[in-house]
């Protein structure tokens, strides 16, 4: 038996971008039969739905309302409700898991990390940091950015992305033996437009998550994750585009890589 999670979710209250509140998100995960959800609401670096002139606490408080809403319902209806976040920065995102509301409230500089500052920062919270979507190829991305230095894991398949992401995304996971998730970006569950079984990805784990640090400890200490993802979703096709992709130096900055991840 294995229990199925979603790792990237979105709502109307912390993300600009969200569509449904999170108890909408909890009801479409419980009917799909899946084990718990971890929201992640964009940060403060992001498409962030919080206003930036409010004092801290009162954005924290906003910020957590989507996971909140969730919880409620996961609690009522038996739905595993997690609280995470994905922050941006220079349209490379990564996924932070295993720190919560009160770690935030009293730690205001997290707004301003650069990536090192997060990654060292994250683990010294007993947290993880994992790359969303790494070869994502959109308008509002200038350079396909590789965070190597700067994270635990990858995403490797993101239902939001074109299959020739994801494709270069496990190449990319496999070469540099990096642990590896699934998950939906889901930012609209059935509500207004309907959402299928097919546009939701997910992690399957051998074992229930009794808290967040169950999954942390999964990515830090390479443990079992299943990929719940389309059939052939990592298989390559002839008419996969030539993707310029760039490594982070230690300074941040941008260096070509120089590969081909077709």
């Amino acid at each position: 038996m294995s229990y199925l999670y979603e790792t990237h979710m979105h709502t109307r209250f912390g993300s600009l971008c969200g569509v449904s509140t999170g108890k909408q998100h909890a009801q479409f995960y419980k009917k799909l039969g899946f084990q718990g959800i971890i929201i992640t609401d964009h940060f403060f670096g992001g498409n962030t739905g919080v206003p930036y002139d409010l004092p801290w606490e009162k954005r924290v408080e906003l910020f957590c309302l989507g996971y909140e809403d969730a919880l409620r319902e996961g609690q009522r209806i038996g739905l595993d409700v997690f609280f995470g976040w994905e922050q941006n920065y220079e349209g490379d995102e990564y996924l932070i898991y295993g720190l919560d509301k009160e770690w935030l409230l009293a730690h205001p500089e997290v707004e301003h990390w650069n990536r090192q500052e997060q990654l060292d920062g994250v683990h010294a919270a007993g947290g993880c940091v994992v790359q969303a979507h790494p070869f994502r190829d959109r308008g509002y991305i200038d350079k396909i950015r590789l965070g190597l230095r700067y994270c635990d894991g990858i995403e490797a398949a993101n239902a939001g992305n074109h299959p020739y992401n994801d494709v270069m995304a496990y190449r990319y996971g496999t070469e540099f033996h990096l642990p590896m998730t699934a998950g939906s970006d889901n930012h609209n569950s059935g509500c207004p437009r309907k959402v299928s079984r097919e546009d939701i990805f997910g992690v399957r784990l051998e074992k229930p998550l009794t808290s967040i640090q169950d999954y942390v400890s999964l990515i830090l200490n390479h443990g079992s994750i299943g990929l719940d993802v389309p059939e052939g979703r990592f298989t390559p096709t002839d008419d996969m585009p030539k993707l310029e992709t760039y490594w982070l130096d230690e300074q941040e900055q941008p260096v070509p890589t120089g590969r081909d991840w077709r």
